[in-house]
C-alpha cells in the first residue's frame, strides 16, 4: 500500500517528524509565525503601479510565515503536497516547470485565450481546504492539522511555501473538467497557478462561455480585466509565435544593455537564452 493510498491512516506530526504539542502550541499561537506587509500591483507592461478607475493604487497584501512554521510548511510541501500527483498541464508550483514550459505548448496555435483568477490565494478558505482534504480521503485530524498550519486569518496566505501547492491540490476538480472538455474539442490547456491558457489551431470562440462556467463553479472569481481571446499573445510573460516562442521586447532590450558582463551578471540573457533553446 502506498504513501497516499492509507491517507485516511495518516498521522501529520508523525510524517513531518514534529511533536504534536509542539505543533499544538503553534497553531495556538499563529499570529506569532507571519509578518504582513502591503505591495503595490505593478503593470509589467509599463513597470508602473495599477490603479483602479478612480486612480487609487491596487495593493496585494503578502503574508510570509516565520522560520520554525516555515520550516514545518516546507516539510508539508515535500512530504506530503508534492507526493499528490496533479496532471500535465499544471506548470506553478511544480519541479522542473515555469512560466516558459507553461507558454510552450502553445507555440502554432492561431487561437489563444487567456483569463485570470481574482485574488487566488485569498479566496481558498480554511473551511474549503478542510473540506479538501476529507473529500480527498484524509482523516478528520490530519485534515484539520494542514489546515492550521498552512492558513492564517480564515484563507491561504501570500508568502508560504505551501501556499502554491495546497492551491493547486484545491483547483484539481476544475482541472479535470477543463482537461476533459478541452480534450474533446482539439484545445491545448494550461496553467500557472492563477493563469489559464487555452489555444486551438481552430476558433473556439463559441466555448469559452463554457470554459468560463467551469472555472466560476469552482467558487473561485474571474478577473475580466486580464481575460482576453486573440492570436498572438503573451502567455505567462512569453511570446508565443506560429514556429517559436520568444521573450518581450523589455527583455530582449534589457539583455543588450548585459553584453559586456560577466555571465553571473546577465540575468536577462540567460532568462531569454532558456527561451530560445526550446526551440531548437
Amino acid at each position: 500500500m502506498s504513501f497516499l493510498e492509507s491517507r485516511n491512516k495518516l498521522f501529520l506530526p508523525s510524517i513531518i517528524g514534529e511533536k504534536t504539542e509542539v505543533l499544538d502550541k503553534i497553531i495556538t499561537e499563529l499570529d506569532s509565525h507571519y509578518t504582513e506587509r502591503i505591495e503595490e500591483k505593478i503593470d509589467p507592461k509599463t513597470g508602473k503601479p495599477k490603479t483602479y478607475l478612480d486612480g487609487t493604487i491596487k495593493q496585494r497584501v503578502i503574508r510570509p510565515s516565520k522560520k520554525r512554521l516555515k520550516l514545518i510548511q516546507s516539510k508539508i510541501k515535500d512530504r506530503i503536497l508534492s507526493i499528490i500527483e496533479l496532471p500535465s498541464n499544471v506548470h506553478g508550483g511544480v519541479k522542473k516547470k515555469s512560466n516558459i514550459t507553461n507558454a510552450k505548448p502553445h507555440q502554432g496555435n492561431k487561437y489563444v485565450f487567456v483569463t485570470d483568477l481574482k485574488d487566488f490565494y485569498p479566496s481558498i478558505k480554511s473551511k474549503k481546504i478542510h473540506e479538501l482534504f476529507i473529500e480527498l480521503g484524509f482523516n478528520k485530524q490530519f485534515a484539520l492539522y494542514i489546515t492550521r498550519l498552512t492558513t492564517w486569518k480564515g484563507e491561504l496566505p501570500q508568502g508560504t511555501p505551501t501556499s502554491t501547492h495546497i492551491s493547486n491540490v484545491f483547483f484539481l476538480k476544475t482541472d479535470y473538467e477543463l482537461i476533459k472538455l478541452c480534450k474533446e474539442n482539439n484545445i491545448t490547456y494550461t496553467r500557472y497557478v492563477d493563469d489559464l491558457t487555452f489555444s486551438s489551431p481552430k476558433d473556439f470562440q463559441d466555448l469559452i462561455p463554457n470554459i468560463l462556467k467551469i472555472v466560476k463553479d469552482s467558487g473561485l472569481k474571474i478577473s475580466y480585466r486580464k481575460t482576453n481571446y486573440q492570436g498572438g499573445q503573451n502567455v505567462t510573460g512569453i511570446v508565443v509565435l506560429l514556429h517559436k516562442i520568444e521573450a518581450p521586447s523589455k527583455i530582449i532590450q534589457k539583455a543588450k544593455l548585459e553584453i559586456d558582463n560577466p555571465p553571473s551578471l546577465k540575468p536577462y540573457t540567460n532568462y531569454r537564452e532558456s527561451i530560445r533553446k526550446t526551440n531548437r
